[in-house]
Parts: C-alpha cells; structure tokens; sequence
C-alpha cells in the first residue's frame, strides 16, 4: 500500500468510535486517504447486542455490522482488519504494524478501547470453557460451548451490567445461572441501593442464582467442567464461566509513543475538549480517552456508545480544522429479561434520590439522583419519558421540584422544573 505522509489520516481500532470517525472525517471535507485499522479481522460490528438479543439468537453476522462492506469504499476509506498497530513513530509521522509495514500519515484517531480484565484468580488459566464477552468471537465461542453442554451449568463471575446481561441471555437459552459478586450488591460502582436490589430480585424471580460478597478465589478443573472455590469456602459447579469484572485500558501504544496517559489506576489517553491529545496531530476517541466533563467538572473516562461515536464526530471535525467541543450529557442502556435500564448522567456522588413510580404500570419507574438540589443523573426502569425528561433536565441544568416528581398523582412533565 502506498500512502501519502502528507493526506492521510489513520484510525487505529474499528468499533463503534472508530468507524463513525472515519465516515465523519469524510463528511466533513477530508480529501485525502483514510485508513481503519483493527486487529479483529471480522468487519466493524454492533457490540452492545452482543451480551444481549445476539447471544440468543440465530442471527448471521451481518446483522451486527456497523456498515456495509459497500459502504467504505463508496466513501473511499480503507480497512485493514485483522492487523495491529505495534507502534507510532511520532518523529516521522508513521504507524508499524504487526507484520513489519510502515504507513505514514498526517493525522491518528486512536479509539483502541480495552480489554476485559482477568483476574488473577488460581487456576484460571488451566480451566475449561473459561470466556470473557467482548468481541464477536467471544460470543460465537460462549454459544459453541453453551449448546454442546449437557448440563449447561453458568457461573458468571461479577455483577455488573456485562454480567447481568449475559446471565439474563444464558438463562433464557435454559442455562442454570449462578452470579458471583464480590461486592455486597449487584451494580454496586454503579447505581443506588433500590437500583441494585430492584436487579437482584429481577434475577432472582427468573431463575438466576445470586451470590453477593463472593469473592473468587480459585477454579479446580475438572475435566470438562470445573469447580469454582470462594474464600468463604463455598463452592459452585461449572461447565461454563464468564468473567466480566471489568476492563483494562488500551492505553499502552499511546504510552509507548510519549502520549500523555493518566495511569492512576489505568485512567486512558488524556485528550482535551476537541478529543487532542498533546501531539496536535494525534486524537483519542471512545473508551480509552480520558476527558474533562464540563457538567461534571471532573475527569471522565466513559464505556459507552454515545461517548464514543459524538468524541468520533469532534475529532473528525477537530482535525479538519472545524470548530467543534465535546461536552455531551453521558447516556447508557441495558437489557435483562424483558426490562429496559436507560440512564442518563452520572449518578457518581449523590446524596439524595427520589424514586418515581408509576401508578398505571408497577414494572415503570425511575430514580432521579441528586446532590444538594441538582441533579447528577435518572436511572428509568421500562419509562422511556422519565429518560426523555431527565436528559431534557440535565442538559439546561434544570432545578427541580422534588416533591412534584415523587407525586405519582401528577403526570410526569416538564413542570417539575422549577422556574
């Protein structure tokens, strides 16, 4: 491949910030080449499906793609999949990769995510049909093994959104599901007391195991299957576990290019507010970048779709020399059983809540999260106008009348805003 140093524009990892990166690169004037480059050779796909509605299903792979194969060259950019990137050569403009190429370009994205975290957990390594779930081929490999098992015994290892999710999918694929948590609730990082128990009984009444305050201490293998040991000496059977604990940064080729990474417990790739990191000419989108929330005042680094794809289209217009800032109010989702979490904002550091339950439907509510009089974020429960009205309040910064909102004798409206 013969690539011009002078026009081209490189985006290492294909995921969702990545390909919206490129196409917005394109959209907003970019003439010159545009490359994709990711080390997973399946083209660029959906991911949040992945843990839900796609691991129960019989749906090929196209149905997760994020664009068609047409797409790309319509728009001229170029995908190399299947390659990883080993470094960035900052003093000559260039990227190796794995097999020893050299590109050369004018401008990077990095939007190179992260990696599930393994545990150092005794025996992990040795145990049979042990998957984490992150790329496609984590979940065509956790669907091979789920359907050649006779017993079809889970035990999912953390009780976060990753975890529920995929305990909700394999428990309706008829999987007797067990949840290991080693925090004394579900969620527990993550959302309010109410918000947690609300899940655990979720799981509960469909047949899901729930363990809190397990902590894993080793995997005996047994063959095909395996025995999982806690340090309170409890113990649970296995064909099948699924570690979803939480994830590693991909900050390490920025870091070995001189690229400034917060470290403090693997914080990602420090950008600013048009997604720059300290080289003019190198951007970092998606979760491995590590931004300043204006609403928040603080430091974020976010997993989620929304964050990826509008840090995607600020780069994009960033390194065409358009004016552009990121300062998006977080927004996130998840899927179990037949309830739908949308949540908006980040409830990190509230003191107070109030909870919305609706009179004309006992599986619709929400909790609105506060500090002081301000609100931090809304968690809705099967209530897509409690999520619709709270993104609507947090985006004015909106002072609320709490006691309107909790009186489920009043319709929920934009009258809770105080004036």
């Amino acid at each position: 491949m013969s690539l011009s140093e002078s026009s081209t524009c490189i985006i290492i990892g294909a995921s969702h910030g990545g390909v919206t990166a490129a196409f917005a690169v394109r959209k907003e004037g970019w003439q010159g080449d545009i490359v994709v480059i990711d080390s997973d050779p399946t083209l660029p796909y959906h991911r949040p499906p992945l843990s839900k509605a796609y691991l129960t299903s019989d749906d090929s792979n196209h149905s997760l793609s994020l664009k068609p194969a047409a797409s790309y060259e319509k728009n001229n950019i170029t995908l190399l999949l299947g390659k990883r990137v080993d470094s960035i050569k900052r003093e000559n403009n260039s990227v190796i990769l794995d097999n020893g190429e050299v590109l050369h370009y004018k401008k990077i994205i990095i939007a190179t995510g992260a990696r599930p975290f393994i545990p150092p957990i005794q025996g992990i390594a040795q145990a049979a049909n042990v998957f984490c779930l992150r790329t496609h081929d984590d979940v065509e490999k956790i669907r091979s093994a789920f359907s050649t098992s006779d017993k079809k015994r889970v035990v999912i290892i953390g009780g976060g959104y990753i975890g529920l999710e995929t305990a909700a999918s394999l428990k309706k694929l008829g999987g007797h599901v067990t949840v290991l948590e080693r925090e004394p609730k579900l969620l527990a990082r993550v959302t309010s007391p109410e918000m947690s128990a609300y899940f655990q009984q979720l799981h509960t009444s469909n047949g899901v195991i729930i363990n809190t305050s397990k902590n894993v201490q080793s995997i005996e293998s047994l063959g095909t299957s395996n025995l999982v040991h806690c340090d309170d000496d409890s113990n649970y059977p296995a064909d099948i576990i699924i570690v979803g604990v939480g994830v590693r940064v991909n900050q390490e080729l920025a870091e070995q290019a001189g690229l400034a990474v917060d470290i403090g417990l693997i914080k990602g790739v420090v950008v600013n507010e048009q997604c720059q990191t300290n080289d003019a000419n190198i951007y970092a989108i998606g979760d491995c970048a590590y931004h300043h929330n204006p609403y928040y005042d603080r430091w974020l680094r976010l997993e989620s779709v929304q964050n990826a794809v509008d840090q995607g289209k600020v780069a994009a217009a960033s390194l065409c020399d358009k004016p552009a800032c990121y300062s998006a109010i977080p927004w996130f989702w998840s899927d179990q059983f037949d309830v739908k979490l949308q949540m908006v904002g980040l409830a990190t550091g509230y003191d107070n809540f109030v909870i919305r339950k609706e009179i004309d439907d006992e599986n619709k509510f929400s909790v609105w999260y506060f500090l002081q009089d301000r609100l931090l974020a809304v968690d809705a429960i099967n209530h897509a106008k409690a999520y619709v009205l709270g993104t609507k309040c947090l985006k004015v910064n909106a002072n609320i009348n709490k006691e309107v909102l909790a009186d489920n004798t009043v319709e929920l409206s934009s009258d809770i805003m105080l004036t």
